[in-house]
């Protein structure tokens, strides 16, 4: 029978929203080693009697004090690079969290803080956080800018009721791209059961605003398409 060496099993979260007007991803500051004092998403090692699911809402409320109900929660991949973990070898499967406007964290666990940082600038230095968790960071954020194209996850970032205006500032966060308000309004009001009008209306700017909430889609049709490098959303018959 071959003598396999141990390894773990871990769960980390990638845990967006928008806050401040800027995405925001939760971060731990580390209090042991390895990388004591370093950035790292939440996380920790599954219990022998808990499932993968489990263990990330577990760690969601231990180290940051969320509870899962606050969030969207998803698998985002598994990441296994023999020397990702100076510990030992160690297997992550990753988790994807969204949610609105959250509270300050509440540090917990082996957790030093615990503290909202803006993503545009921690996916700018591969040294930011420990172990891979920047890599983990941006394939995070790409699947969220994705999902935003041919799913209703844009509203996981807004409050139950929430103006086009609301949501297309989602968008331009996420994306990180200005966008043409009566384009975006269009098609976000023209994909099938993607908003559900409220009959009631918001004062914005001196002017009512239509209040939505999310309808009943799971997939967007016809997607909201990400504009692609030089292309400016500014066209109302695009």
């Amino acid at each position: 029978m071959a003598n396999y060496p141990p390894f773990a099993v871990t769960v980390d979260l990638v845990v967006l929203t928008v806050r401040d007007g800027a995405l925001k991803v939760l971060a731990i500051r580390r209090s042991e080693a390895p990388f004591k004092g370093r950035w790292a998403l939440p996380g920790g090692f599954v219990r022998p009697k808990e499932d993968l699911e489990g263990a990330a809402k577990r760690e969601l409320e231990e180290e940051a004090g969320l509870k899962p109900r606050q969030v969207h929660l998803e698998q985002l991949a598994t990441y296994g690079a023999p020397n990702r973990d100076p510990r030992m070898r160690t297997v992550t499967v990753a988790y994807l969290a969204l949610a609105p406007d959250l509270p300050a964290p509440r540090a917990g666990g082996d957790a030093a803080a615990a503290d909202w940082l803006a993503v545009d600038e921690l996916v700018k230095h591969r040294s930011a956080f420990a172990f891979d968790h920047n890599q983990i960071l941006k394939d995070g954020l790409e699947r969220a800018r994705a999902k935003l194209e041919y799913s209703p996850l844009g509203a996981s970032f807004c409050p139950a009721e929430f103006t086009v205006a609301d949501l297309r500032k989602v968008y331009e966060i996420v994306w990180g791209t200005p966008l043409d308000p009566r384009n975006f309004h269009r098609k976000v009001t023209g994909a099938a059961d993607f908003l559900l009008p409220l009959r009631r209306t918001r004062i914005e700017v001196g002017r009512p605003a239509e209040l939505y909430k999310l309808g009943s889609a799971r997939l967007l049709h016809p997607p909201m398409l990400r504009p692609t490098v030089g292309d400016i959303d500014e066209s109302p018959d695009r």
